[in-house]
């Protein structure tokens, strides 16, 4: 198998979790420096869900029902009846505002990032069963290019995630490169073709995927008759800059949608 690092990736070196940790345990930090992923099972009940759930349902149908206007169905790499992605929820929504403050990412934010961290972007991602469809593999960081290049996805299933309706795949291992070279798709970016070792992550409703940035990752068609729900939050290191072609650097401060979660270690 074959990679390119991205152009900006100049010298890049893992960084593991360095001891004592509030949230994972010596397993998962193993396995998150090896593998570049872990699930932390259950981590939300059906109580602190279901709120969040009944709020973004009817937000996502607006997307929905505008991907439905569409003379293609398609906007960008949305498309009706396959996979829609309804961003920037902290900003509409108190329920997932209070969600992303949440003890539990607060706690793997310190472990897996540092003392100093801020939500860097959230979306909840809806995969349908009307139109089957292969989200392509690529890396977080291959998106939006962020230094630090390590940052935090949590993968959240609203649902419970399987092979069938399109749980995430990830491809071990390789989060060790940093940044991969990224080309555009129809779908979407993509890093890699057929990578060898893949292997599929199904999570129950409550669980988080927990994976890095820099971790090749993609979703499996839904073959199932129900949507797939997931709500994604992502946490970078306060201080974070996001580089774009063409454009200065980014600092990833916008109060709005990236307050901080963690401050010297301590809760905001």
């Amino acid at each position: 198998m074959q990679i390119e690092t991205h152009e900006r990736n100049r010298g890049f070196t893992w960084a593991p979790p360095p001891p004592p940790h509030r949230r994972i345990d010596a397993t998962q930090a193993e396995a998150w420096s090896r593998d570049g992923f872990f699930v932390l099972e259950d981590a939300f009940d059906a109580e602190t869900l279901g709120p969040l759930i009944a709020a973004i349902d009817p937000v996502e149908q607006q997307v929905a029902d505008f991907l439905e206007t569409r003379p293609d169905g398609k906007l960008l790499i949305a498309e009706a009846g396959n996979i829609t992605f309804t961003t920037h929820l902290v900003q509409r929504l108190p329920e997932a505002r209070a969600f992303c403050h949440h003890p539990v990412f607060q706690d793997l934010a310190s472990d897996l990032l540092g003392p100093d961290v801020r939500l860097y972007w959230d979306q909840a991602v809806y995969k349908k069963p009307a139109k089957p469809g292969v989200f392509p593999w690529h890396q977080d960081n291959g998106y939006t290019y962020i230094e630090p290049q390590q940052y935090l996805t949590c993968w959240v299933a609203l649902t419970d995630a399987t092979v069938e309706n399109g749980c995430p795949w990830v491809v071990p291992g390789l989060h060790h490169h940093g940044t991969l070279r990224h080309w555009s798709t129809d779908a979407g970016f993509c890093c890699l073709e057929e990578p060898d070792g893949a292997v599929a992550v199904p999570a129950r409703a409550g669980s988080i995927v927990v994976f890095s940035s820099l971790t090749p990752h993609r979703t499996g068609p839904n073959t199932s008759d129900a949507v797939r729900k997931a709500y994604i939050v992502q946490f970078a290191p306060a201080g974070a800059i996001a580089y774009r072609d063409g454009a200065d650097p980014e600092p990833q401060d916008d109060e709005s949608r990236q307050f901080r979660i963690l401050e010297d270690g301590k809760p905001v």
